[in-house]
């Protein structure tokens, strides 16, 4: 079907809140979860090429766990603009069902729905190995000998920071060091200043500390105090770790191809098959769930005008927040009990599945007029029957 100019209008409307909605969330996910690195950061001066690295392997997972919502939140934006400026009843009048108007939407749902099998089934699976690749090689990096202004250093037992550095990080102000020795004693050394010197094979690197004290406690709790103006402080470097492990440990590296042939396959598998189905079941059903949204999306928008903006868009948002917990339990419980996957991941998805396809059928006879908004009328008339109780309450 060739898109008309209406077709074309709903679509472009649409892909405005959606994008605000999915850049913002994204983003903000992003900075919470580099926001845990940063410690482990940085300890190597390769921090930035991890960083980005992790930048890139974190953005396929964070745009799949936002699409739904902002794919739901751009549909409702248009459908209650529309039904507010009476746009949609120009529609209607004009010969347009409302089949008709939500058939965009179904096809932009289609549209993201093949993404998501791309993004779910192949993407996320290569990008989440290579994002804890990424933390395990810059766990292993190690100290290099360079010195950021207040990072925490630790090199097995050793800690080392300082208060400021130049530009190379091998000249420090006012440095903190805390040694634990194989027999028990602690040494606590600070120091005006230090310089750093590299040993030619790189395996070592000695701080030239000046002005300063140490403070050593044996296991016996004996303290030394010894003040220095000038000391040789020595500090192996950390060498490469081990190699990362092989994909696939984890059922969230495996593709959909590899998790459909382990879980519905009769040889061996290394994993769990029912964690292997759940795991399936519950990629294919964030996929497939995509068009049926516009179902449920414009029913909602359309009930805004008389329910309330208020009141739609938080039920829409409860039952995305159900469907997606009920998956996560169901994966959960399908790992830990051994429960059929079937049963625990792909009836909440069924259920959810008629939720959409019932309002929809509703509302295409009596538009503005659904389930949800029915339910949401007699919620808030209780709630206005115990409020007025409540008040009579304190009035007496």
């Amino acid at each position: 079907m060739i898109p008309t100019t209406l077709d074309r209008y709903l679509l472009r409307r649409t892909l405005t809140p959606m994008s605000a909605v999915l850049i913002s969330t994204m983003v903000a996910f992003l900075m919470e979860r580099l926001m845990r690195s940063f410690q482990l950061l940085s300890q190597t001066t390769d921090g930035f090429k991890f960083l980005t690295e992790l930048l890139v392997n974190l953005v396929p997972h964070y745009v799949g766990l936002t699409l739904p919502g902002g794919f739901f939140i751009g549909l409702f934006v248009v459908v209650n603009g529309l039904s507010k400026s009476s746009e949609i009843d120009a529609i209607l009048a004009g010969g347009v069902s409302l089949g008709r108007f939500a058939a965009p939407f179904v096809g932009m749902g289609v549209a993201l729905m093949a993404f998501s099998v791309l993004l779910f089934g192949f993407v996320q699976p290569y990008s989440r190995y290579a994002y804890h690749a990424v933390l395990h090689a810059a766990d292993k990096a190690g100290w290099n000998g360079d010195v950021r202004p207040k990072a925490l250093l630790t090199t097995g037992s050793l800690l080392l920071t300082a208060d400021d550095t130049d530009a190379s990080g091998r000249r420090l102000e006012r440095v903190f060091i805390r040694k634990i020795t194989p027999d028990g004693r602690e040494d606590v050394l600070t120091a005006r200043t230090a310089v750093v010197n590299k040993s030619e094979a790189d395996q070592r690197v000695t701080l030239d500390l000046r002005d300063g004290r140490q403070v050593s406690t044996t296991p016996d709790r004996q303290t030394y105090v010894a003040e220095f103006s000038r000391f040789a402080f020595d500090v192996p470097l950390s060498l490469a770790g081990k190699l990362f492990r092989m994909r696939g440990n984890d059922v969230s590296e495996l593709t959909l191809i590899e998790l459909a042939r382990q879980g519905f396959g009769a040889g061996p598998t290394a994993l769990p098959r029912q964690t292997l189905l759940a795991e399936f079941y519950a990629r294919s059903s964030r996929a497939l769930m995509l068009p049926l949204l516009p179902l449920l999306a414009i029913p909602l928008g359309l009930s805004a005008k008389r329910a309330g903006a208020g009141s739609a868009m938080a039920t829409g948002a409860v039952l995305l927040f159900l469907f997606e917990t009920s998956l996560i339990l169901g994966q959960a419980m399908a790992a830990s009990a051994g429960l059929p996957a079937l049963l625990t991941v792909g009836l909440p998805a069924a259920l959810f599945a008629v939720t959409c396809l019932v309002t929809w059928m509703v509302s295409r006879n009596r538009p503005g007029e659904n389930p949800v908004s029915w339910i949401i009328d007699h919620i808030e008339a209780l709630v206005v029957v115990i409020g007025r109780k409540l008040g009579m309450r304190k009035g007496h």
